[in-house]
């Protein structure tokens, strides 16, 4: 938990523009997810989280995704974006004293270990590593991820994360560019990839 004699004004929080023009992304100076990401698609998922429950009782936010010193909401423009990012800084000036950075996201289970690739078929290993080399670091700075769901006849589902789901650049260009990667460092032309 992050320190209660934590006040307002310790907390900095920076807003920045996604490629999706339906997202916002705000880094602040304090932890908000200590390890792994978590994205919240309902105020339910957030009981535990006031800091997370707070931020969706603003109109119109839809998810809310969280990861290391980032949090990245996704709206649906009921509000003007200048009027999110005000509520949303104001949130987590007043929240982040007592959230705890510790916890485990709607879609983690409890004492959930840190993947070992080891144990995954060769060519996934090499997929996730290319991703992490290549494209999650981008992703990542824009407030998003990709999860691998399936490789399978040289066709590689995928799940686009936080500022990324529903983003046109991550339909579009980011598809190309994973899929122009992958032929590429794995040699294999037939590979196609396909967002679930």
């Amino acid at each position: 938990m992050n320190s209660p004699s934590i006040s307002a004004a310790d907390v900095l929080v920076r807003s920045q523009d996604t490629p999706n023009p339906s997202a916002i992304k705000f880094i602040v100076n304090f932890s908000l997810k200590d390890v792994g990401n978590a994205t919240f698609t309902s105020t339910d998922q957030a009981e535990a989280l006031p800091l997370v429950k707070s931020i969706f009782e603003i109109p119109g936010i839809e998810q809310i995704y969280l990861f290391q010193n980032t949090l990245t909401v996704t709206h649906s423009d009921e509000l003007p974006p200048d009027i999110i990012k005000d509520q949303v800084t104001a949130i987590l000036k007043t929240r982040i004293p007592i959230h705890r950075p510790d916890f485990q996201g709607p879609d983690e289970k409890l004492a959930k270990p840190k993947v070992d690739r080891s144990t995954l078929p060769v060519d996934l290993q090499q997929i996730e590593e290319i991703l992490d080399r290549t494209i999650r670091p981008g992703l990542q700075s824009d407030g998003g991820d990709v999860e691998v769901i399936e490789f399978q006849d040289n066709q590689l589902k995928i799940m686009y994360q936080g500022a990324c789901g529903g983003c046109p650049s991550s339909m579009m260009g980011t598809l190309d560019a994973i899929q122009g990667i992958l032929r590429n460092e794995m040699q294999n032309d037939e590979i196609t990839v396909v967002p679930v």
